[in-house]
């Protein structure tokens, strides 16, 4: 049942100094957006009393050391709102000073629109496209509770804490937050407890032009604890219900707090020009009369309200202080466990992990490189225990299921197998919160053609330099039967066009091997690891270069025996063992070539150009094959190159015959070669 917290109308006034305290969040928050003429006033004047009550009394945080690992985590998912969290980080004590706060939206400064991880001291994690927070902040307690099960003992409590979020009507309405919460509330995640901004109020008008939805009504069918608090001005009804929700340790909680956006301001209060825009230097004036503001000077803060406000710096010393100390008294009692939360905290891999690869270099037949992926995974698990991860319900097709372990669910926290359900975006988002919590190295699964359902959680990924790894399978026409619907064609080239964003197509099961190696070592960004269904040969490498040049994007794998080549072959995954019969038949017609293997063109554009000179060729026709989009090849083609690839959607049929229709055969190969040489 919906619980609604009011406190007794006595106890509705606060203090002069906590009134004060709360308005200078308001002061500041519209007079940043007024000086930078952008930004968004409405919901920090509204939600003031909100962050006040947290930060000041319930948050776990250390202004003094934003990234103390016992801190509780707290994600603004509607980033618009940013001078909300400025606000309150610079009031708190945090490294952000008067300055920056003026300097809000402006080149250079701590205090960009929408915050940004890595940024701002006390940002958690990049927000503004609206939703994601929410599923990061579940990626957070997912984390938390994984690793609180793994590492926790009787009487040591060392990874505990709670996960707050703020979700606006926009999260809301958002489809990701729908595909979080449900998986939320159905793995009962007790330490996640959320905000609902209940103004009523988007960008065109009332919330009701658009949506009528239950929310509280929705939230309680995903399992969700919910709390209503019909006033935020109401400080200790906010107190009230967040104990409420602390306390609740086997449901997350949802508390839907009523308040007035643009709250103070004489005309725009509950209006939606008070969303999105400036306030105007007379409504600013306005607004501060209203308030009872005595101060004209923008920015000023009284020194009573920082000095009430910079409490946290002591209260957040002390909480850490409380920490170091039980962390040591366990350190004490389990140093293998503490040694090893510390390792997987810091995103330091196991000693000696790599040498439980597999060797393929020698192997023999056909394989699919996703099955050549799941064979590397589960060889690497019980090396690396931090690896955890699933799929969106495609778990034997995509064969990232761990052999042996058990399932991460409701009851069994400590599990490494998740199921995601069929939510690719909130699995990517999901995913996003575990890294950003630190101390899981997760993996994802689906097919190709689907990554564009989790593609914003990707490019936040990639924005906040995550290393993430995806694994994509039914990579191109070859999956067959199942059409143009499930086969990707623009898949690749968009991946590739996100910036840090590393896409791996390896060809064999040595490359496959390879992309997990190159995947696990990289701290700086996602990985998108791209497989085949169907089969494809094991390269004898005794006759091909070694699969290792694959950690430069792009290698050499066979050139001719006894001339320069007159022609250079490139390409990726399953087309480069055609490309290599189509080589076979060229020399048997003359024509020397050399053949390139291309598992990463991203990672090879990033190359040293006397690399790329190297391998390319300067004065050679260049021919590139592969069963997708043929735009990205063109960097690397130079005036007298060519693209087999694909302007088109697929068809349903054997992938045998979808690649002889659409020429990935060597045959077409030899003859593009030769009409390309003249």
């Amino acid at each position: 049942m919906n619980e609604t917290v009011n406190s007794e109308s006595s106890a509705l006034e606060p203090s002069r100094v906590e009134k004060l305290s709360i308005d200078a969040i308001r002061i500041l928050s519209m007079d940043a957006v007024q000086k930078a003429n952008s930004g968004h006033p409405g919901t920090p004047m509204a939600l003031a009393p909100l962050a006040y009550i947290l930060f000041t009394r319930h948050l776990r945080h250390n202004p003094k050391n934003p990234d103390w690992a016992g801190r509780d985590r707290f994600v603004l998912s509607c980033g618009h709102a940013s001078m909300l969290l400025y606000s309150t980080l610079y009031l708190s004590g945090y490294d952000l000073s008067l300055e920056d706060i003026k300097d809000f939206r402006q080149w250079g400064s701590k205090t960009p629109g929408h915050p940004e991880y890595g940024h701002t001291p006390g940002v958690e994690t990049t927000t503004g496209p609206l939703g994601q927070g929410v599923g990061m902040a579940v990626g957070m307690a997912v984390a938390e509770a994984h690793l609180s099960t793994r590492f926790n003992r009787t009487g040591h409590y060392v990874v505990d804490h709670h996960t707050y979020f703020v979700a606006s009507d926009g999260d809301l309405m958002e489809g990701i937050s729908h595909e979080a919460a449900s998986l939320a509330g159905h793995l009962k995640l007790g330490k996640l407890i959320g905000f609902w901004d209940d103004n009523e109020i988007t960008i065109e008008g009332s919330r009701s032009l658009a949506d009528g939805d239950l929310v509280e009504k929705r939230f309680e069918s995903y399992g969700w604890h919910v709390i209503s608090v019909e006033d935020v001005n109401d400080l200790n009804a906010l107190d009230d219900a967040i104990e409420a929700a602390r306390a609740e340790l086997l449901r997350p909680s949802l508390i839907r707090v009523r308040s007035h956006i643009g709250y103070g301001s004489p005309n725009k209060q509950d209006k939606a020009a008070a969303h999105g825009a400036p306030l105007g230097e007379e409504e600013v004036r306005l607004t501060r009369e209203n308030l009872g503001w005595e101060w004209e000077e923008p920015f000023y803060v009284p020194e009573e309200v920082l000095e009430h406000w910079r409490h946290c710096l002591v209260r957040g010393e002390d909480l850490e202080e409380g920490w170091k100390q039980e962390f040591k008294t366990y350190q004490k009692a389990y140093p293998a466990e503490a040694e090893e939360l510390l390792r997987c905290e810091s995103g330091q891999l196991p000693e000696g992990w790599e040498k439980s690869l597999p060797d393929f270099s020698e192997e023999v037949g056909k394989f699919a490189t996703r099955s050549v992926s799941g064979t590397v995974l589960n060889a690497l698990a019980p090396k690396i225990p931090e690896l955890v991860g699933g799929s969106a319900d495609l778990g034997p097709s995509n064969n990232t299921q761990l052999k042996g372990v058990p399932d991460f669910e409701a009851g069994s926290l400590g599990g490494r197998n998740f199921h995601f359900g069929i939510r690719e975006h909130g699995m990517g988002a999901i995913m996003n919160g575990m890294l950003l919590h630190k101390g899981l190295r997760p993996y994802g699964g689906t097919f190709l053609v689907f990554s564009d359902y989790m593609k914003p959680a990707i490019r936040l990924a990639a924005l906040m330099k995550l290393p993430a790894i995806y694994v994509f399978t039914h990579d191109s026409i070859g999956l067959g039967e199942d059409g143009p619907t499930h086969q990707p064609v623009e898949h690749i080239a968009a991946l590739r066009l996100i910036p840090g964003v590393r896409v791996f197509r390896p060809c064999d099961p040595a490359e496959t091997g390879e992309a997990w190696k190159h995947a696990l070592l990289r701290s700086d960004g996602p990985t998108a690891l791209v497989l085949t269904r169907q089969k494809l040969p094991a390269l004898d490498r005794s006759l091909y270069a070694r699969a290792d040049g694959l950690a430069k994007g792009a290698y050499v794998l066979l050139d001719p025996p006894s001339q320069d080549p007159a022609l250079v072959l490139l390409a990726s995954g399953s087309e480069v063992s055609l490309t290599l019969e189509a080589a076979k038949q060229l020399e048997k017609d003359g024509v020397p070539v050399r053949v390139v293997s291309v598992p990463s063109l991203d990672l090879f554009l990033s190359q040293e150009e006397s690399y790329r000179r190297e391998v390319l060729l300067s004065e050679v026709p260049r021919l590139a094959v592969e069963a997708a989009s043929p735009m990205p090849w063109y960097q690397v083609l130079g005036d007298k190159g060519a693209v087999i690839g694909l302007d088109r959607f697929g068809a349903s049929a054997p992938a045998e015959r979808l690649f002889e229709e659409f020429g990935f055969t060597p045959a077409h190969v030899v003859q593009r070669a030769k009409t390309l040489l003249g």
